[in-house]
């Protein structure tokens, strides 16, 4: 199996995972706020961004949203989550070009977690004419941080226990340094 092959199928194990935590948290009641959730499926995307590179990330998060938001009937989740999805990857590709390892990867997820919870809450109040529920917005940037936090670790804890070996199989072009630091090598 070529180099192009492995990619292809790595990229597509980690969209399926992503589409299977998203619909997991789907059947999960929302957490304290209508509609929130941990966002678990976008560690699968963080870890696209790191083992492969910026358009696979974009990629997963995109099919996921959309798949994901067909197979569970929920249009209107769609068009919050895709334009807040395409916004934190683009937040998390420049902060992993141009900030990192000057700030964490943990640090990067949470800017990306609380960036997508904050379009998401401005696109609804710009489609649905009421800006009532920007008072949502210091809990779900609370949110967004907790759950950036647990997927940012959980993706550094993935990257520092996986053999770099496993990595190479799936044609990820990623090193682990001796301080435990992922670098792209894409």
């Amino acid at each position: 199996m070529g180099l192009g092959t492995r990619k292809i199928a790595g990229v597509s194990v980690l969209l399926a995972l992503s589409l299977i935590a998203f619909m997991l948290e789907n059947f999960l009641p929302p957490m304290f706020i209508p509609g929130a959730k941990l966002g678990l499926g976008n560690a699968f995307s963080m870890l696209a961004l790191v083992l492969y590179s910026p358009a696979y990330a974009l990629l997963i998060v995109i099919l996921r949203c959309v798949l994901g938001n067909l197979i569970v009937g929920s249009l209107s989740a769609m068009l919050f989550g895709l334009c807040a999805g395409v916004v934190s990857v683009t937040v998390s590709v420049i902060l992993w070009q141009f900030a990192f390892p000057k700030i964490s990867f943990v640090c990067i997820s949470v800017c990306a977690a609380v960036i997508h919870n904050v379009v998401q809450c401005i696109v609804f109040c710009a489609i649905s004419g009421t800006w009532e529920a920007v008072v949502y917005l210091p809990y779900l940037v609370m949110l967004g941080a907790i759950s950036g936090f647990a997927v940012g670790l959980a993706c550094v804890l993935v990257i520092k226990r996986v053999p770099q070996s496993m990595f190479a199989k799936i044609g990820a072009n990623v090193t682990v340094k001796k301080d435990n630091i992922p670098v792209s090598n894409g």
